[in-house]
């Protein structure tokens, strides 16, 4: 591959993630996001968390939004931390866990002991069928916590499990979780800005 076709691949890559936001757009997903961040924001006020989950990329993007919670989001906003935790972190504990239980419950084990009634559990797949998710989605559903996804394709089984979801209209991975970064940080913003009209948190000078 010449420098030529690696550009137009590239350029290519770009179209085709542009045109699922598009897409994302056209149904409707300013509208889904809000409701969603209104949801998260009210369990964060009445003394709840958020848990997230996901596998390979999806995992990353779990960490990366607890951060996004935990410490901050926008280099503008100094705010009051927010308090979430990714499923994913603790290696001792997933590789104990999936020595002892099976990689399907690496998120349902630990979920099992820190998710409490009211709160959040974000989870999120790229083709809405991860086994390990769905078991912590049934943990969510039998503990009281409210579920919320970031999916892909048609949705998989992890869309009637779900409170709320949203499904990235795709089938190709690396669009999908491009989708779903941007999701996040959206997801994030809208729960700060919530939070702070409501009084819930502070700005730090």
């Amino acid at each position: 591959m010449n420098a030529r076709q690696l550009a137009d691949e590239v350029e290519t890559a770009i179209r085709e993630s542009v045109a699922v936001k598009e897409r994302l757009l056209a149904a409707g997903i300013g509208a889904q996001l809000s409701d969603m961040a209104d949801r998260v924001a009210q369990a964060i006020a009445g003394g709840g968390k958020v848990l997230l989950c996901g596998n390979g990329g999806s995992a990353a993007d779990a960490q990366h939004l607890a951060g996004e919670f935990l410490v901050r989001l926008r280099g503008s906003l100094n705010r009051d931390a927010l308090p979430a935790l990714s499923l994913i972190t603790d290696s001792s504990t997933l590789t104990a866990c999936a020595n002892d239980y099976g990689f399907e419950q690496i998120f349902a084990r630990p979920l099992q002991a820190l998710g409490q009634k009211g709160d959040v559990l974000l989870a999120i797949t790229t083709s809405g069928n991860s086994a390990n998710v769905l078991a912590a989605l049934a943990v969510a559903k039998s503990q009281g916590l409210i579920s919320l996804g970031f999916l892909g394709g048609d949705g998989g089984k992890a869309l009637e499990q779900c409170d709320q979801a949203i499904v990235v209209p795709s089938h190709d991975t690396n669009r999908i979780q491009e989708s779903h970064i941007m999701l996040g940080h959206l997801l994030v913003q809208g729960v700060e800005e919530i939070l702070l009209a409501r009084g819930h948190i502070s700005k730090i000078s």
